[in-house]
């Protein structure tokens, strides 16, 4: 496994990444974008990691301002923010070759956004319960009255999760900033392959999300994989099995 660096941002802040230099740097290499309140220790960002070395490609994955072992406070941290660290880690982390750009839940978002702000540093798409606009589209649209109310008068709101003991925490910056991020309702127009791949069992990105997002893409080879037993993560073996089959079949 690859050791620990840090990239400095013009603010100061550091982010953390692992880095796996590519046998041939003309083949396209992996950068891999975590989800919301997710760290680069995960089972996907590590298995991916592994089936890079075996081929011999580039491979990067890191954490974003406020996650992992990154600088800053989780709750400072934005769409935006962590748009122009993923960018930041695109530009200056990532080998020469056009990435294959993979993104769980939020990072598919962040992961979209990095392919459209620079378009000829990627080969494609790879994209996981992707969760584009979820700040309106899921999370401020799904909440009741009285969440939205206490979301506007305290500038934050906590609810538990089924993923941690310490609960959610969102605030109110997160919701009105992302607004300023929203792709699906313009349409997504990008020329290279797309590989969405859904649990249809999922309780936090629903499949109809994910079918949403892949109309929205307006590119030509844009693929959408249901799996009718998954759930959020899929980071079952047979998730991961397919995860990696898809990804190294862009390479």
């Amino acid at each position: 496994m690859s050791d620990t660096r840090f990239l400095t941002r013009p603010d100061g802040t550091r982010l953390a990444y692992h880095a796996t230099p590519a046998h041939d740097p003309h083949k396209p290499g992996i950068l891999f974008c975590g989800g919301f309140r997710s760290d680069m220790t995960g089972t996907k960002a590590v298995a991916l990691e592994q089936a890079a070395q075996q081929q011999g490609l580039g491979y990067v994955r890191f954490d974003y301002f406020g996650h992992g072992q990154s600088d800053g406070n989780f709750l400072d941290g934005s769409i935006g923010r962590w748009k122009e660290d993923t960018l930041s880690i695109l530009r200056e982390i990532c080998g020469p070759a056009p990435q294959i750009v993979v993104g769980s839940s939020m990072g598919g978002w962040l992961a979209t956004l990095a392919a459209l702000a620079l378009p000829d540093r990627t080969a494609g798409l790879v994209l996981i319960a992707p969760a584009l606009d979820f700040t309106e589209d899921l999370m401020w649209a799904g909440m009741t009255e009285a969440q939205r109310a206490v979301l506007l008068r305290d500038g934050i709101l906590r609810e538990p999760s089924q993923y941690s003991d310490q609960p959610y925490e969102y605030t109110l910056k997160l919701i009105t900033e992302g607004r300023d991020h929203m792709i699906l309702k313009p349409g997504i127009v990008y020329d290279r392959p797309v590989r969405i791949l859904q649990g249809m069992m999922d309780p936090d990105v629903p499949y109809q999300h994910a079918v949403k997002t892949a109309a929205a893409f307006q590119g030509g080879d844009t693929q959408l994989t249901l799996l009718r037993d998954g759930d959020h993560r899929l980071s079952r073996p047979q998730d991961i099995e397919l995860l990696v089959r898809t990804v190294l079949g862009l390479t």
